[in-house]
């Protein structure tokens, strides 16, 4: 085998390694609603330990140097509330959001899986979205 075969076959195979790991625009999507469904749930319940495993670290860090306490305290006094079924699930590439009933949220692809990034979020008419939670 000559260098440059070698060479492409190795390229095209890490090509197919990379693609599969991200798995099908259908998985994807699933993965980010178990997320959110997990921290609507855990919202819900009061389960503050549990809503703070999904923030993504940089929104988990804004949290608690703005409140200048710890997630769990922070998060109880954050006006967020249980905001119904999802409606919608807009994923690209490692970036997602998601319509709620009384909410949108953002996510991000970590590589230990789907983290809110974003929540209680309000579209604004030619503007960003107005978030009460986000990173930095």
């Amino acid at each position: 085998m000559s260098g440059r075969w070698w060479g492409r076959a190795v390229a095209v195979a890490a090509l197919i390694v990379t693609t599969s790991a991200c798995g099908s625009l259908d998985e994807r999507r699933d993965d980010v609603t178990a997320e959110v469904t997990g921290f609507e749930q855990a919202l819900g319940a009061e389960q503050f330990a549990r809503v703070c495993a999904a923030l993504a670290p940089e929104t988990l860090e804004e949290l608690e140097q703005s409140a200048r306490s710890s997630c769990e305290k922070a998060i109880g006094e954050e006006d967020l509330t249980e905001a119904g079924a999802v409606r919608r699930v807009d994923v690209y590439g490692d970036q997602a959001r998601v319509v709620l009933d009384q909410d949108t949220l953002f996510l991000s692809h970590f590589p230990i899986g789907w983290k809110v990034t974003a929540a209680g979020c309000t579209p604004r008419e030619g503007r960003p979205y107005q978030c009460e939670l986000k990173g930095g």
